[in-house]
């Protein structure tokens, strides 16, 4: 027996329910496997270190590798704190250049990154990034001698940890808005906001710090747009400074500009 036209239209609309729901449930599931990808290096170069540094240990919920590099007792202090995918080695090519800078570093892994035992969360990166921060002052650096540094999904980790203190500044390099604003562009037949675990609300929390700020973005970022470090930028009300680059996307280039652009600005806090 032919089914009447309203009740297949409704068993059609019964089975997209299904396989709709369905999906969002796998993904909600699933998302952090979509959001933390320690095992992938997408950067722009790898090499060796072009100078020494100490190998050290973070006790957060789980043990955390780090590097630290001080130079000099009269700099400031920079702590790294990485993107969602790839290893510490990955950031070499950055690190040497901040090497060359007035400035000490510590660049530390995430839980479940570099060989971490753990599983990455907002919650669990905002733990291990206050468990690097009191690392620094058990070894006689003070807050406001440090200057936060966030890469990408980093960015919210430095922006969550700067609500905590008076830090010396802060460095944005291709930051987004919130997770829940990136997750829609992606994934825009999801319900997001109901489904996403870790939200990483960043514009909520900027006006929340007093401490000056430096946003590096590429105009041609294709992973988060640039429009959402220009949004930060412009939101922001306190002191602040801007390099944004024409041609670069989200691995932004290291080239004398942008280098120069950070040296002006830790300069400024002297």
């Amino acid at each position: 027996m032919k089914l009447k036209p309203k009740m297949l239209f409704a068993k059609i609309l019964f089975y997209i329910f299904i396989i709709y729901f369905g999906v969002s449930l796998i993904v909600y599931f699933y998302q952090r496997n979509l959001l933390y990808h320690p095992g992938e290096n997408n950067y722009l170069d790898e090499g060796p270190l072009s100078h020494k540094i100490e190998k050290v240990n973070i006790q957060s919920d789980n043990d955390l590798v780090g590097w630290y590099f001080k130079k000099n007792d009269n700099f400031k202090t920079l702590l790294f704190f990485h993107g969602n995918a790839g290893k510490l080695d990955n950031r070499i090519y950055k690190l040497n250049e901040f090497a060359n800078l007035n400035l000490n570093y510590l660049i530390f892994a995430y839980r479940g990154f570099s060989g971490n035992q753990g599983k990455p969360t907002e919650a669990g990166l905002y733990r291990d990034a206050l468990r690097a921060i009191d690392w620094l002052n058990q070894n006689k650096v003070n807050n406001k001698e440090i200057v936060l540094y966030g890469e990408s999904l980093g960015t919210a980790v430095a922006i969550e940890t700067a609500t905590k203190d008076t830090f010396a500044g802060i460095i944005l390099e291709s930051p987004f808005t919130s997770m829940e604003i990136l997750a829609q562009k992606y994934y825009p037949y999801l319900p997001a906001k109901i489904i996403l675990k870790d939200k990483y609300k960043s514009i909520d929390k900027i006006n929340g710090l007093n401490i000056p700020m430096h946003v590096m973005h590429g105009k041609k970022d294709n992973i988060v747009p640039f429009k959402m470090g220009e949004e930060i930028f412009n939101k922001y009300n306190g002191s602040k400074s801007n390099y944004f680059n024409d041609y670069d996307d989200h691995m932004m280039e290291f080239n004398n500009d942008l280098i120069q652009s950070i040296d002006k600005f830790i300069k400024s806090l002297n």
